[in-house]
C-alpha cells in the first residue's frame, strides 16, 4: 500500500482524523505521528489547531483516556504521571487530571497485590523486598505500599 503524500492541509487532516478515530491522542504525540509521516511543520501545527477548535482534538480527553487505560491496567499514579509526562504534557495538566479521576488508588494496589501475589504477606525481608519493588514499579506510592505490607491497609 503505497504511504500517502501529506502534502496539503486536507490531507494532513485527514490522517490526524484517522489515528483520532483509532483512539485519543495528545497534540505532541499526534505532531511526532505526522512528522514521521512526512508531514510539513506548518500543515502539522494547523490541522491541530482546526482540529483543537473542532473539539477533535482533547488533551483533557486524551489524558482521561490514558489514566482509566494505565489504572485499570494495575499501574499506579506515579508511573502513569511519569507516562504522561514523557508524552509531552504538562505536569500541571497531569497532576490535575490525577486529582480528577476518582480512583481509589489503595483499592487498585490491593488488586494489583492480589493477583501478583494472590494475597499473601511477606513472610522475611527478601520476600517484602520484591513486593515492594514491584508495586513501587508499578507507580504505587510508598506509604500505600507499606500499609499494605504490614497488614494496615
Amino acid at each position: 500500500m503505497p504511504a500517502v503524500a501529506l502534502d496539503t492541509a486536507v490531507a494532513v487532516r485527514r490522517v490526524a482524523m484517522d489515528l483520532l478515530a483509532r483512539r485519543e491522542h495528545g497534540r505532541v504525540e499526534l505532531e511526532r505521528k505526522l512528522r514521521q509521516r512526512g508531514a510539513p511543520p506548518e500543515l502539522i501545527s494547523s490541522a491541530l489547531d482546526r482540529l483543537t477548535e473542532d473539539g477533535l482534538l482533547s488533551e483533557a480527553r486524551y489524558l482521561e483516556s490514558f489514566i482509566n487505560y494505565r489504572a485499570r491496567s494495575g499501574y499506579g499514579p506515579a508511573r502513569i504521571r511519569e507516562d504522561l509526562a514523557q508524552r509531552g504534557l504538562l505536569r500541571a495538566d497531569i497532576d490535575q487530571a490525577l486529582r480528577e479521576c476518582g480512583f481509589d488508588w489503595s483499592a487498585l494496589l490491593r488488586d494489583v497485590w492480589e493477583r501478583k501475589f494472590s494475597g499473601e504477606l511477606p513472610i522475611d525481608q527478601k520476600e517484602r523486598a520484591r513486593q515492594t519493588r514491584f508495586l513501587l514499579y508499578r507507580g504505587y506510592p510508598m506509604d500505600l505500599v507499606g500499609r499494605l505490607l504490614s497488614g494496615r491497609d
